[in-house]
């Protein structure tokens, strides 16, 4: 057995090396992706019995690591040793990924050497008594993002992960677009389908912010598949085609409004009334691409500081403004008569548990959502693509990164 396999070479199925290539954050070298990131050779790690391991075939980039490197919100590395979870004073990002099973837990029933998977990002003690208790593991204060809060990420030869996060890969996929949809698949299928009874039906308007990105995409298949009316939010005409592709009725070039921001406070008459007349406008405009006067009852939201106020406004009565991010900013402010007076919801939201990411994969499976990969770069490529999606140059949709794959267009039958 060799210790170590190079990038693109497969072991033969079930022999796991001593050691892999992964691509590693060091507190020494936080800063911008492209210098946080650097190829290390280290030691494969061990599993626990209710864990496996998985030859990663592909990798999905997400912002979530552009963080990691920047060691800000959070230094995830002394996070971990804090709390007393890992000390090897390294980080191996990467929270989305497609591969093959390569050994097994002692505890692990439902999964065996050989099958092929997509990897959820939710992990969480299943001994935690709150899970025990039957309650949502995401509220669980054991529950950590899976090569973010944790390390052993996707970005490596091999990831270690709870049996409970793999997931059947769609065959009709290749691996590099089995790794693309995962984590921005799976966050907004609970955004719009976990917080009944405010879930999409029918004919129900949903505004969606950023329609052409990541958790856009995903949201307009979605909402399309589940019979409601997606309205795209854009930032220029050129994504226009690609959102209606997807099933969206039509879309709003946000750059067309200039009232974004943090609210004026409502005692400054003119200021407020300047502002309201953009919301107003705005408003306006989602009747127009839907065709009459009917208002979202959800609002996809995640830009946040700029965004919140003008969502809370054209929601509509009875409806949620639904939220898992803030790419705008954390400070948002709400005009709260709008909330009681006409009865809004404002929830949060944050992935998806196990019962989610599996219809989010079942939709995939049946063909009703796409990845959407724009683009595939190889593993040297990793650090370059996320200082792309930190310097705001990424391409819509989705992109991943080759690990075990040779080349693209690999996978599929």
């Amino acid at each position: 057995m060799s210790d170590v396999y190079e990038i693109g070479t497969q072991p033969p199925l079930g022999t796991v090396p001593k050691e892999m290539y992964a691509q590693v954050i060091r507190q020494s070298r936080f800063g911008e992706p492209n210098k946080a990131f650097a190829i290390e050779k280290i030691p494969v790690p061990t599993i626990k019995p209710d864990e496996v391991l998985v030859w990663v075939m592909a990798a999905g980039i997400n912002y979530n690591n552009v963080w990691a490197g920047l060691g800000s919100p959070v230094d995830v590395i002394k996070a971990r040793q804090k709390e007393g979870s890992d000390d090897s004073g390294f980080h191996i990002g990467g929270s989305d990924a497609s591969g093959i099973v390569y050994a097994v837990g002692s505890e692990v029933k439902n999964l065996k050497v050989g099958d092929e998977v997509v990897i959820h990002c939710g992990s969480w003690n299943a001994k935690c008594p709150s899970v025990l208790a039957g309650v949502d593991p995401m509220y669980s204060p054991s529950f950590r993002i899976w090569g973010y809060e944790t390390s052993w990420g996707s970005f490596a030869q091999m990831t270690r992960v709870q049996a409970h996060q793999c997931l059947p890969r769609p065959k009709h996929l290749t691996w590099e677009e089995s790794a693309a949809y995962m984590l921005v698949g799976a966050t907004a299928y609970r955004m719009l389908m976990g917080w009944a009874p405010n879930q999409v039906k029918k004919g129900d308007v949903v505004l969606v912010w950023g329609g052409a990105g990541g958790l856009g995409c995903q949201a307009i298949q979605i909402v399309r598949a589940k019979g409601g009316i997606p309205v795209a939010v854009i930032s220029g005409q050129e994504k226009h085609d690609f959102c209606v592709k997807l099933g969206a009725k039509g879309t709003i070039n946000r750059k067309n409004f200039k009232h974004w921001g943090m609210m004026p406070h409502w005692k400054d008459d003119a200021a407020y009334g300047e502002w309201a007349k953009g919301a107003r406008a705005f408003g306006a405009a989602i009747w127009d691409v839907v065709g009459e006067r009917k208002s979202p009852q959800i609002v996809f939201e995640h830009p946040g500081e700029d965004t919140v106020p003008t969502s809370i406004f054209v929601c509509d009565t009875g409806g949620m403004v639904v939220i898992c991010a803030g790419t705008t900013g954390f400070n948002a402010v709400a005009d709260l008569r709008y909330l009681w007076m006409r009865q809004k919801r404002f929830q949060g939201s944050h992935f998806a548990n196990d019962e989610q990411s599996k219809a989010l994969n079942d939709m995939v499976l049946a063909g009703e959502v796409d990845p959407c990969l724009s683009q595939t770069g190889s593993f040297a490529d990793i650090p370059a693509f996320h200082q792309a999606m930190y310097e705001n140059r990424h391409p819509h949709g989705n992109m991943a990164c080759l690990v075990g794959a040779p080349r693209p267009g690999m996978g599929r039958s």
